[in-house]
């Protein structure tokens, strides 16, 4: 009888004791993000993980801000005392869709050997697709943690409207994130944003977030492949471009022209950036954009922009900037149109090295010293 009983005994004592591993989980929520194999045991990545096609790209989007930045080479760089520390945020044209990591606007200012301030300019690629200012303060606050002397902020009005801020992934999936934002930098959150993916007890347990541990396993596992291969996105032999024949369509988001009207715009965001950066001298620019001379293009500059929402928004910014005392650059029109590939923002090598030349001249011209 004694025989029968003890394996149930060891069966109810395991249930018991992964159901306390699962609530200690659930309670503790320990930081595993930031334990990595990247930076230790083969090289960080250039740029932050994302990815819809692991089996190709060897990466994968996550929402664990530690895991992300644990895998960047910035964590497993210490800052020497003759680095002039650049980071770079902004959207999917910062990370560089289509582009090699040495093609990004951060491996071309690399590759020009800049000096600023007596030191060697080193730039780190801390864009993360998709667009909203309030992503951008997410990326920003957490890059602040690595001593930059100067933070270059990308960014176009598409990042603005409000209803763009939260329902990227990446935002939506960090409401703790956000709300620390919004005590410690004034940025505005709605208390009852439907956007944000709210997680029970339940789902704060092992069993119940095994897809975040999954992929943050898979993410160590990847790095494998980016080691060897130096690859961090797929590359399709052909894409469609950019769109030039345009729609005679004035619209714009909720916007009714010719009033872009500020109070549905996240400007606050770009404030509570500035905060976010404290004494540490940030350039907000204006990124290029495709400007289309295909069908309609008298009405629209590209798919993204009417021209008088685009004109509007670009007064604003110099008025607005211009009010706060924001070092601001607006590069909008320096790119040719056959330098963007699959969008009106996503540039090709030779047009990111038009920007980062462009932006070179500024970034010296505006060192402040060490």
């Amino acid at each position: 009888m004694n025989h029968d009983i003890k394996p149930l005994n060891v069966l109810l004592k395991g249930l018991l004791l992964f159901l306390l591993f699962n609530l200690v989980i659930a309670a503790w929520q320990p930081q595993v993000g930031s334990f990595s194999l990247y930076n230790v045991i083969y090289p960080g990545r250039e740029r932050l993980p994302f990815g819809e096609n692991p089996q190709q790209s060897y990466n994968l989007s996550l929402f664990d801000l530690d895991a992300m930045f644990a895998s960047h080479v910035i964590h497993g760089t210490p800052k020497s005392e003759d680095e002039f520390r650049v980071i770079v945020i902004g959207d999917s044209s910062v990370w560089g869709t289509l582009l090699a990591p040495e093609e990004t606007l951060a491996g071309q200012l690399n590759a020009a050997n800049l000096n600023a301030c007596g030191k060697h300019v080193r730039a780190y690629n801390l864009g993360y697709p998709t667009i909203s200012l309030t992503k951008d303060v997410i990326m920003l606050s957490h890059g602040m943690g690595y001593n930059p002397d100067l933070v270059i902020w990308m960014t176009t009005l598409e990042a603005f409207p409000l209803e763009r801020q939260t329902s990227t992934p990446l935002a939506a999936n960090n409401e703790e994130k956000i709300r620390e934002l919004a005590t410690s930098y004034g940025l505005k959150v709605a208390a009852d944003d439907s956007n944000f993916v709210k997680k029970l007890f339940w789902g704060k347990t092992f069993i119940g977030d095994r897809r975040a541990w999954a992929d943050l396993i898979r993410l160590q596992i990847y790095g494998v492949m980016w080691a060897s291969t130096g690859i961090d996105q797929f590359y399709p032999a052909n894409y469609e471009r950019a769109q030039t024949d345009l729609d005679a369509d004035e619209t714009y988001h909720n916007f009714i022209p010719p009033n872009l009207n500020e109070g549905g715009l996240a400007l606050n965001a770009l404030e509570a950036g500035f905060r976010a950066a404290g004494e540490t001298p940030m350039m907000l620019v204006n990124e290029p954009m495709l400007i289309s001379a295909g069908a309609n293009s008298d009405i629209r500059y590209n798919f993204f922009y009417p021209r008088w929402a685009y004109d509007a928004y670009r007064e604003m910014m110099f008025e607005l900037t211009g009010r706060n005392g924001w070092m601001y650059v607006d590069l909008w029109d320096i790119v040719p149109a056959d330098e963007f590939t699959n969008s009106a923002i996503h540039l090709t090598p030779a047009g990111e090295k038009l920007l980062a030349d462009a932006l070179a001249s500024y970034l010296l011209e505006h060192c402040e010293g060490p």
